[in-house]
């Protein structure tokens, strides 16, 4: 349709430049910005990370083919590799982070209606982090055990969706468990943790807030017994015990009473012990919170394998940072995208088509409605002109 918008257009219209203008108000830059404006830099990151381009050359020569086409997309000043490089050196990241945010919020109320099981709860979060690798020889400051080089992405995921609700891009050296003082708690949520977070003394906070929280326990974590429940070992239960913590260090960080659910995993032969301060959900359902986590692990392995997280437009601490943040802004958009839209298409089958297509000027329903042509084999149609 001509008179439609490019298609990199429409999915970046989720979010609206006074939004973005907003963000960028809250860490205001030390002078204004010539050149590159601060909102066509994230546009620019957005399209290097929805059309898969790995490097500044790539990206100035894509965006730089169609002039025209190029404005309607949304840019207002001229993108070069100069001044994209400075801008990945110099603007402040923590403006992407807010931008984050906002769509975090955009999207939780979009999905709010999903459910994340028959049998759960209905504010339920995974709660996990992932190594972003990088080179030691490239990115110095990010020397990470003296042989790599990584910084570490931590994300809230909600387990209805599934979409990120909170995230955050540190070193990797920080333990996991120090990101439970950062957390944004929701009483009555229930938040479900690797062995990572085990921290007492954080968990105690937890509960305070109002919050319940599932997480996996550690073998040299000892308890005493208080009273036990009988469990369907038919589904994998092996126990289910009130317990509190035997010795004086943890007790002193953590006095409640806790429930200790063993299950056992058959794909890995072992067995699970699990942590909660809830005791009215079955053993069973605490044991599928837990099993659901992995959602958080497949969002990782998601957006490291589908977005642009390997190659990196700049060597900078800031640059890496930035490149980190549109990425999930991008995972976002199409999130968005998808649920506005009512697409039935995959968030991959999405990025797919949209990288191929990112300046064509087609409404979005109609580039991903279902194609009625059949493919044929019949070899002799294959030779028509």
């Amino acid at each position: 349709m001509p008179g439609s918008s490019p298609v990199f257009a429409q999915i970046m219209n989720a979010l609206h430049p006074q939004e973005f203008a907003r963000c960028v108000a809250s860490f205001p830059p030390p002078r204004r910005p010539r050149g590159l404006s601060a909102y066509d830099h994230f546009l620019a990151l957005c399209f290097a990370q929805l059309t898969g381009r790995e490097s500044l050359r790539d990206l100035v020569i894509c965006l730089n083919a169609r002039p025209a086409r190029i404005y309607q997309a949304g840019f207002r000043t001229r993108v070069t590799r100069t001044n994209l490089a400075y801008a990945n050196a110099h603007r402040d990241w923590r403006v992407l982070a807010a931008v984050a945010q906002v769509l975090m919020r955009r999207t939780a109320r979009l999905y709010t209606a999903d459910s994340a099981g028959p049998d759960l709860p209905p504010l339920s979060y995974a709660l996990d982090s992932s190594l972003i690798d990088l080179s030691l020889a490239l990115f110095p400051w990010a020397n990470w055990q003296h042989t790599a080089a990584a910084v570490k992405l931590h994300t809230l995921l909600s387990l209805r969706g599934p979409t990120p609700v909170w995230a955050a891009v540190t070193e990797a050296q920080l333990p996991d468990s120090h990101l439970l003082d950062h957390l944004p708690l929701q009483p009555g949520a229930f938040y479900v943790m690797d062995r990572g977070y085990l921290d007492f003394r954080a968990l105690a906070r937890l509960q305070a807030a109002g919050t319940f929280f599932v997480v996996r326990s550690k073998r040299h974590v000892r308890v005493r017994v208080v009273s036990a429940r009988p469990v369907d070992k038919k589904l994998g239960l092996r126990c289910d015990q009130t317990v509190t913590l035997a010795t004086g260090w943890s007790r002193r960080r953590f006095a409640g009473r806790l429930r200790r659910v063993r299950v056992y995993d058959p794909v890995n032969a072992c067995s699970l012990v699990l942590l909660t301060n809830h005791f009215e959900l079955p053993a069973a359902t605490i044991a599928d919170l837990y099993r659901r986590r992995w959602q958080v692990e497949l969002f990782f392995k998601w957006i490291k394998q589908h977005l642009h997280l390997r190659a990196f437009l700049g060597r900078g601490e800031n640059a890496v940072r930035l490149q980190v943040w549109s990425a999930i802004c991008a995972y976002l958009l199409v999130a968005i995208a998808k649920k506005e839209r009512h697409l039935p298409q995959s968030l991959h089958q999405i990025l797919q088509v949209i990288s191929v297509s990112a300046f064509e000027p087609v409404p979005l329903q109609e580039l991903f409605a279902p194609n009625l042509t059949q493919p044929t084999d019949d070899p002799q149609l294959l030779l028509l002109p």
